[in-house]
């Protein structure tokens, strides 16, 4: 099976990985660099995701093993994927590079998996991850 990430070349002080795409979206809304519209439109979209996609429960306790999630190439993973264009709109307008890596093995150690993606804390070595500049 194929497993892929969206990110930024930025990494986030938690998990040590480059900050992924729902995090680099929530930071300009927290920076404060979006419009109203934009921020109400976020705030509909978070709750629509929150609801659509499964919250991985380690998040609860504030992420202990700084896991990271990646979809998974499965019809579910990628449609909910094909759905976030709001995030990548902001991530273009505000000038958020992403980037996507891929691979075809499992990259880390599985803390939690559902029907949408898996999180993985650590990176095995020996997996090759492909990654290369987000392109719509």
């Amino acid at each position: 099976m194929k497993y892929y990430r969206v990110h930024t070349d930025e990494n986030a002080w938690l998990t040590k990985q480059p900050r992924g795409i729902f995090t680099a979206v929530w930071k300009l809304i927290e920076a404060g660099v979006t419009t109203e519209e934009e921020t109400a439109e976020y705030w509909r979209n978070r709750k629509y995701f929150e609801e659509a996609l499964p919250l991985p429960p380690y998040y609860e306790a504030g992420n202990p093993d700084g896991a990271v999630t990646w979809f998974k190439d499965t019809e579910q993973g990628n449609d909910i994927w094909r759905q976030m264009t709001f995030y990548r709109a902001m991530g273009a307008k505000y000038g958020v590079a992403f980037f996507i890596s891929e691979c075809d093995e499992i990259p880390g150690e599985v803390v939690y998996e559902d029907d949408f993606q898996i999180a993985v804390k650590g990176q095995n070595p020996e997996v090759r991850i492909v990654t290369k500049p987000l392109e719509e």
